[in-house]
């Protein structure tokens, strides 16, 4: 199940609606992606959302890091063979008639992974974005960051901005790789608005959006996968 090289980080973001779709699909397309920390926005909630997205973390060969509580919209998997220590999820602020948003973070091999799916309206992410950038800038002095999710906007819009400026120190993988491919909608993509956002420290090997057949029904997003090599010890 993991990537075959330990000293490389394989970071999925995928928006799994909830698994309100073709479950057996979603399995498919992680397995195959093989890998170490999946990303995850629109995690099942409600009172059994819980068990259901242990059961699927177990189905693709992954465990929980984070989940529920203040993550709200965002949850992380990550495969056995990988530490994890501080995992943890933030509220974002809210306002009423919005829904309620969270980040999930986590310090993965040594690289603190933060989750994020920002919301439908440019204000609300603006509110966020802010917030966000503020704590990665003072996370970055502690070690390299990375920056999975579902930005709902396209690269070039104001949070990509944001979160490409100096202070964050960090880079969109798909673009340094070469595969700045659309994610959604996942059965005829026509725009990218998923993204990994990896530390300058940190080379990207590899990106990619899969395109085999289950994608196309499992979500209404396709999932982005990044290879990236970790830092030295």
């Amino acid at each position: 199940m993991p990537s075959p090289d330990r000293r490389t980080l394989r970071v999925m973001t995928y928006n799994l609606r909830g698994l309100r779709q073709e479950v057996d699909a979603l399995v498919d397309v992680v397995r195959t992606a093989r890998p170490d920390v999946l990303a995850v926005q629109e995690p099942p909630r409600r009172l059994l959302g819980r068990w259901r997205l242990r059961r699927f973390a177990a189905r693709t060969g992954l465990r929980v890091a984070v989940s529920g509580g203040g993550a709200r919209t965002t949850a992380m998997l990550v495969a056995p063979h990988r530490s994890v220590h501080d995992a943890r999820a933030l509220r974002l602020p809210w306002h009423p008639g919005l829904t309620r948003r969270g980040v999930a973070v986590a310090l993965v091999d040594g690289v603190r992974v933060v989750v994020v799916h920002l919301g439908l309206r440019a204000d609300e992410r603006a509110r966020h974005v802010e917030l966000l950038t503020g704590r990665l800038a003072g996370a970055a002095s502690g070690g390299p960051v990375l920056v999975a999710g579902d930005l709902n906007e396209r690269p070039g819009g104001p949070s990509w901005t944001a979160l490409l400026a100096a202070g964050t120190g960090l880079q969109d993988a798909a673009t340094a790789a070469g595969a700045d491919h659309p994610t959604y909608p996942a059965d005829a993509p026509r725009m990218r608005i998923d993204a990994v956002l990896v530390d300058g420290r940190m080379d990207v090997r590899a990106a990619r959006v899969p395109d085999d057949a289950p994608v196309g029904v499992a979500s209404d997003h396709r999932p982005l996968v990044v290879d990236v090599a970790l830092p030295a010890a």
